[in-house]
């Protein structure tokens, strides 16, 4: 790996896991749902890129796939909360 490379996926993961801890602020301080129900949304995306981050570090395949399933259950869990919040329950 190039160091041009190595310090971008550094500068990347620090970027990440900054939006991740303030995310997570807003996760726990949101003054309404709507504002939990987001973060927890962007949440989702930043653990999607922060799995491709490390696959593309460590030049593995096997985070690609835990990537993949990431966003399989952000995207899930973010419509089943959408719904709850709306109508008040999930299962028709």
């Amino acid at each position: 790996m190039t160091l041009l490379l190595t310090v971008t996926i550094y500068f990347a993961l620090l970027a990440v896991g900054l939006s991740m801890a303030l995310c997570t602020l807003r996760l726990l301080r949101g003054p309404s749902a709507q504002d939990r129900i987001l973060a927890l949304d962007t949440l989702w995306i930043c653990a999607m890129l922060l799995c491709l981050l490390l696959g593309l570090y460590f030049g593995t395949e096997l985070y690609f796939e835990v990537a993949l399933l990431v966003a399989l259950t952000g995207f899930v869990s973010s419509i089943a909360l959408a719904k709850f919040i709306m109508r008040g329950e999930i299962i028709e």
